[in-house]
């Protein structure tokens, strides 16, 4: 068991930064997981198409691709909620490690699927807890590292997933993802599991939380406060941006990978692990960018930046390409450096809207809810992809105009800079 921390006591660096590589760490792995199942999952749909004697089309890919990514998005939704409510309760550290173990279990069996809906159902399990990870590794970090340190902290973890979705696309360019194949590159999603031990002997608690639940306010239940009358805007209005965000990712960007797959063709397997590999490198400059540039302008102007730069990059993208090639490729890097700027920003602003007591509940039932609302996004690729003859492009660029709505709800949030994580 971690030692408990005397909150008074000048920070130990040792300790800093064994925090901080475990939340990377369990956000980059969470990463791979999410980068994985877009490459595998065409050639495993059209596999167990084959084997139900159906030609292969790529209607039906994206009909199962959207059922299994909105049941990895309701998954993560729930699994906010549930491992934010737990690490309020247990501990930052002791939920981590569960949801860890969860995650990549589920991901590792992924291998024995015969059906697509094993797909889903495998998704949906894994996703509960890679929606825990994210909210206890934020919350973990922004309550342990100094206040002056909040910016940088933030675009470091949002890019841990990015560094684990480029590793996985480099992976898949020297293995080639096929249907003869994909079934071992699921089994790389087992891994991650090795992490928990390390967690429970290495990882210190976070001393906030030990001071809260020493206080009278942590008797409270997390899930009332966070919807009470104090809080209750508060949660909708960072439900709201966080669903725009994400919305926008997993309604068409995820797709980057299925959609260079069929411009290519059969002759270049490879080119998803590119698109994938480009698409990543630039969400982790994004996400660090994303983070970085709260030190200098409002969070309310960077957020709305980002929705400006997202919509403008994706309409380029979409609207403007039909063939897999190098230019392809570098405007899914700047596609990718957009997009996912908000995942450094998200972290830096959330644990900044609630107290310590309900940090973990707050920001993981925020930032997941909206994956709720980011499934039905991911349902509406696949149904547009039906009514536009398969054509990730079009439907891309219809999705994508979620963007716009952040450039208004972004003015109804508070303003949090420069003020201190509220306790």
């Amino acid at each position: 068991m971690p030692t408990p921390i005397d909150p008074n006591a000048p920070p130990d660096k040792k300790r800093l930064y064994a925090v901080l590589a475990a939340a990377f760490l369990g956000w980059m792995f969470d990463g791979m997981e999410m980068g994985l199942f877009p490459l595998i999952a065409r050639p495993a749909l059209l596999e167990m198409q084959t084997a139900h004697g159906l030609s292969m089309n790529d209607a039906f890919v994206a009909q199962w691709m959207g059922y299994a990514t909105a049941a990895f998005l309701l998954g993560a939704a729930g699994g906010g909620v549930l491992f934010g409510w737990l690490g309020d309760k247990i501990g930052r550290v002791r939920a981590m490690a569960a949801s860890i173990l969860v995650y990549s279990l589920f991901t590792g069996l992924i291998y024995f699927a015969q059906e697509p809906w094993h797909l889903c159902a495998a998704r949906f399990v894994a996703a509960l807890g890679m929606g825990g990870e994210w909210s206890l590794g934020i919350a973990l970090v922004m309550e342990v590292w100094p206040a002056k340190h909040r910016p940088l902290m933030a675009g470091v973890i949002g890019a841990a997933a990015n560094v684990g979705f480029a590793l996985i696309a480099v992976f898949a360019i020297f293995f080639k993802v096929t249907v003869d194949s994909w079934r071992w590159v699921a089994l790389i999603g087992a891994a991650p599991a090795l992490l928990t031990f390390g967690f429970r002997l290495f990882v210190p608690e976070s001393e906030k939380w030990q001071a809260s639940v020493k206080a009278d306010t942590a008797k409270v239940d997390p899930l009332k406060e966070v919807f009470g009358p104090k809080l209750w805007k508060t949660t909708l209005i960072a439900t709201a941006l966080s669903s725009v965000a994400l919305i926008g990712t997993w309604g068409s960007v995820q797709w980057l990978p299925l959609w260079a797959d069929k411009m290519a063709g059969a002759a270049n397997p490879a080119a998803k692990g590119w698109t994938g590999l480009a698409s990543g490198c630039g969400a982790v400059l994004g996400c660090l960018l994303g983070a970085y540039i709260g030190r200098f302008i409002t969070r309310r102007l960077a957020y709305f930046l980002m929705c400006s730069g997202s919509l403008v990059a994706c309409a380029v993208l979409f609207r403007g390409f039909d063939s897999y090639g190098p230019a392809f490729l570098g405007m899914t890097f700047m596609v990718g450096a957009l997009t996912a700027s908000f995942y450094g920003w998200l972290p830096l602003y959330l644990p900044e809207l609630f107290p310590t007591r309900v940090r973990a509940t707050g920001q993981g039932l925020s930032f997941n809810a909206g994956r709720i609302l980011a499934a039905v996004g991911a349902l509406q690729m696949g149904a547009l992809m039906q009514t536009l003859d398969g054509s990730y492009a079009k439907a891309g660029a219809i999705i994508t105009l979620v963007y716009v709505a952040g450039l208004f709800l972004i003015w109804l949030a508070p303003e949090t800079k420069d003020k201190p994580l509220p306790e």
